[in-house]
């Protein structure tokens, strides 16, 4: 019976992308291959307890929420997440998934909205990011910047110019939460005329920044 190691599942408003504020279910898988500077998720990186997928499922459905989000940690690790996906896109759930953007999206059902990461250089991850992800993605899909300085908003730009981003889905950009005001990154983007979505982690603002299940 295959499985998944899992950190943790819960039933909360979903606090990022298009979907901001809506209820929403989420997975969210152990271990992650990366290390961001600013990552709020650390205890998903050893933290867990090996689920069948069955059993995943039927926890899933007991929140009655037809939407759930696919998280980590960095969720594409494990490679039974996959059958995870497509079985909730089987039972009629609207299915996210949140990756980091370091390893392969292709192999991901077309029924699941992939929301993926480009990490900037204040992540400490620039170097890691796979830039043929780009090609796999769909207009159905989005692309999240999480910008931390004026450095990481000018790499951002500069990126999303020389892939045409706006051309291929939906962008959001994200302060990072304590480090740069949220008015400052609005201002920027008003001033470069982008045509982006900014977003803020509304989970973080609702509960205590530290608390975990929400």
């Amino acid at each position: 019976m295959k499985s998944l190691v899992i950190n943790e599942i819960f039933h909360s408003l979903q606090g990022e992308s298009s979907y901001m504020g809506l209820p929403c279910v989420f997975v969210r898988l152990a271990y992650c291959n990366l290390r961001c500077t600013y990552c709020d998720t650390g205890y998903a990186f050893h933290e867990g307890t090996a689920m069948s997928i069955e059993d995943i499922l039927r926890k899933v459905c007991e929140y009655k929420c037809r939407l759930v989000e696919i998280t980590g940690g960095e969720p594409l690790v494990q490679d039974n997440v996959h059958e995870l996906m497509s079985r909730l896109c089987d039972l009629d759930f609207k299915v996210l998934l949140e990756t980091g953007g370091s390893l392969d999206i292709s192999r991901v059902d077309s029924r699941v909205k992939r929301i993926m990461d480009i990490k900037t250089p204040g992540s400490g991850m620039e170097k890691e990011n796979l830039w043929e992800n780009i090609l796999h993605l769909r207009r159905t899909d989005e692309i999240k910047f999480v910008v931390g300085d004026r450095n990481d908003f000018e790499w951002a730009v500069q990126i999303i110019r020389q892939h045409q981003l706006e051309d291929r889905c939906p962008v959001l950009f994200s302060p990072v939460f304590g480090d740069l005001l949220p008015r400052e990154l609005s201002g920027w983007i008003l001033e470069e005329g982008l045509n982006v979505r900014f977003q803020l982690q509304m989970h973080k603002y609702i509960w205590e920044p530290e608390t975990r299940g929400v």
